[in-house]
């Protein structure tokens, strides 16, 4: 009792003080990643084309860790002083839109009807479909929106527009936002990304380059899908045959084709899974690293020489960075801008000249398959370079 009146005499017993709750893993992240973009910059969101062409180079480190980050890579680029011309032109940009808007028109009426007749041909006509309302706000918003749109239409029945839905996928540790053009939902239930593309179809087929190209962006919107599915019981089936929807011929009226993406979606999926995670690619960078494009050029090319690449000639087409990428695989003789293929045959020379010391016998174990293919490679060079000599010597002397 005493101790009680004691501690009452001091008066009014201090407030608690608020602690800040503890960083969790994934807050810590996202805090250490707004770090590497700038403080002030706005993340530039990942789409399912740029998951396509990071998942077809995964050892790429630094376009997994400035994608995470949400680095625009086309203003580094020209940051750094290589710009490049990837991308879309505005022209193009305009077309597809018109296209798209025509192909949804009267709600979506003329593209419901090629899913029917190339995806379900067996189901009932889509006569009155249901187009939901998918608006909300931010990202997730819109991607909790899209998840009960999709159970909704699943438990209904009929057919279901899902115009401009937003998916999410793990990436790396990274949580990326999609947006496919479309999603359907049969009357059985089950699911089909639509890709609507401004390429012409003629005669019934497109160019297989950019026919597959979309296939690998529907795929990542197919990986989506299915997390989306297995979160539902019983989990809807999300089909391997996309739409895709092309002008035909030389016209603006729309025409369909099913494409089978499975062999795509298998190797998305297992090239995503490979992906180094981003925490630790962040982890091993130097303290204060940033990628702003505000700042000097010299700290700039500092911090994303900090970050092991692995360029190919096929990055001049899918990444933004492929021009800076190259001129510094030039400048240290590396083999990987030759190719992926040669690089892959050649083992452990990495740079030309261990490939050019080891043709001419000066590095390399000679029991090593590319050492040797080097060598012989080279002792048939010299003879033919030898007998040439010997014709022009002949000829000369005639």
């Amino acid at each position: 009792m005493s101790e009680f009146h004691g501690s009452a005499s001091r008066g009014p017993a201090p407030k608690p003080s608020r602690t800040p709750p503890p960083r969790t893993r994934a807050t810590g992240l996202r805090h250490r990643l707004a770090e590497l973009r700038g403080a002030d910059v706005p993340a530039k969101a990942l789409d399912a084309r740029a998951l396509a062409a990071l998942a077809a180079n995964p050892g790429c480190r630094r376009r997994a860790i400035l994608d995470g980050a949400g680095v625009d890579k086309a203003k580094l680029a020209s940051a750094l002083g290589a710009p490049s011309g990837f991308g879309q032109s505005q022209f193009a940009l305009t077309r597809g839109n018109a296209f798209e808007a025509k192909v949804k028109a009267d709600g979506g009426a003329e593209l419901l009807r090629l899913a029917h007749i190339r995806l379900d041909p067996g189901a009932e006509a889509p006569e009155a479909a249901a187009v939901p309302d998918l608006t909300a706000q931010g990202p997730e918003g819109r991607t909790a929106r899209t998840a009960l749109a999709l159970r909704e239409a699943t438990r209904a029945g009929g057919w279901t527009l899902l115009d401009h839905p937003m998916l999410a996928l793990d990436v790396a540790g990274s949580l990326a936002f999609l947006e496919p053009d479309a999603v359907v939902v049969h009357p059985d239930g089950s699911w089909s990304v639509v890709e609507i593309k401004s390429f012409p179809m003629l005669d019934g087929s497109a160019d297989p380059a950019k026919v597959g190209a979309a296939a690998r962006q529907a795929a990542v919107y197919v990986l989506a899908l299915e997390d989306v599915a297995a979160r539902l019981d019983p989990a809807p089936r999300v089909r391997h045959r996309v739409l895709l929807v092309c002008p035909k011929d030389f016209s603006n009226l729309p025409a369909g084709s099913a494409v089978d993406v499975r062999k795509q979606r298998a190797v998305t999926a297992r090239q995503l899974a490979r992906l180094t995670r981003i925490e630790e690619i962040a982890d091993a960078l130097p303290e204060g690293t940033c990628f702003a494009p505000d700042r000097d050029t010299e700290e700039l090319t500092a911090a994303v020489a900090a970050v092991p690449a692995t360029y190919a000639p096929d990055c001049l087409s899918t990444c933004e960075l492929a021009f800076h990428c190259r001129e510094r695989a030039r400048a240290a003789g590396a083999v990987t801008r030759l190719g992926r293929p040669l690089r892959a045959e050649l083992g452990g020379l990495t740079t030309v000249e261990d490939v050019l010391a080891a043709a001419h016998g000066e590095l390399g174990d000679p029991d090593d398959p590319a050492v040797a293919a080097l060598r012989r490679a080279a002792a048939l060079r010299a003879e033919a370079l030898q007998e040439a000599r010997a014709r022009e010597v002949a000829a000369v002397c005639r």
